[in-house]
């Protein structure tokens, strides 16, 4: 009988082949289910052939022959037994109801917090969600794609009984010229420092999904886009409408 020098952690090397690549690092409590008996060094340092010439692997319950992959399968066949799968994934699907929107929104509300702002659910209508963002949130400028790349896609991510997330937006004043003057009067000090004026041109589109505020500024800073914008978001936080739109006669 010829011995022979045995590659340390033939089984367990061989089982890994087989085995998916996510759970090879489970290989060894695949063999210690399929009750494969943990070899003695001693057992590791040599093998010995049998009377047909086959080489006897220590790692083979009761000397079996390496030839025989019962051993091995048996090894690799408990890889598919739910006791090592990988737990579910956290990005498992849910069904539509008030409690799994409101776990998705909390997923991203750290980040709303962060920037001053946070999200409530406003109503659940059939496949509709209405969600209003409060705080900075609501009044950004960026907050219809916040609603749209951001909070509706990961709410249909997990919840696909979901068609639309809308955003419903409190109450605002009556959109009206006199209300607009009330926002100018708050930048006309600033702008007549500066050798400038604004005024309300006109109102388009009082009642519908998008309307139009038309302002003409003039002077020094009428030039000054940051200027133009600092107005744009106090006439957005003071009307509080969902698509209303600010442009600039020349």
């Amino acid at each position: 009988m010829k011995n022979q020098i045995v590659v340390l952690g033939l089984a367990v090397s061989s089982a890994s082949a087989f085995a998916p690549s996510a759970l090879v690092t489970n290989a060894a409590s695949a063999i210690r289910a399929a009750a494969l008996p943990v070899p003695s060094l001693s057992a590791l340092q040599m093998t010995t052939e049998d009377e047909d010439g086959n080489i006897v692997s220590p790692f083979a319950a009761g000397g079996a022959s390496a030839d025989s992959d019962d051993a091995l399968d048996a090894a690799v066949a408990t890889l598919d037994t739910p006791d090592v799968l990988p737990p579910p994934s956290d990005d498992e699907l849910l069904e539509l109801t008030f409690e799994n929107v409101d776990l998705v929104l909390d997923e991203m509300r750290p980040y709303l917090i962060q920037d001053g702002g946070n999200v409530r659910i406003e109503e659940i209508d059939g496949p509709v969600v209405r969600l209003q963002l409060e705080g900075a949130c609501g009044t950004c400028p960026s907050s219809t794609q916040t609603m749209k790349m951001g909070l509706e896609r990961r709410l249909r991510e997990r919840i696909p009984e979901i068609q639309e997330v809308v955003q419903a937006m409190p109450e605002g004043p009556e959109l009206s010229e006199e209300q607009v003057d009330v926002v100018l009067d708050g930048v006309r000090p600033f702008l007549s420092v500066a050798g400038g004026s604004i005024t309300c041109q006109s109102i388009t589109g009082e009642s519908s999904v998008q309307p139009q505020i038309n302002l003409k500024m003039e002077g020094a800073s009428a030039s000054l886009q940051s200027v133009k914008l600092e107005i744009v978001q106090r006439l957005q936080r003071h009307f509080m409408l969902a698509g209303l739109k600010v442009e600039w006669d020349d």
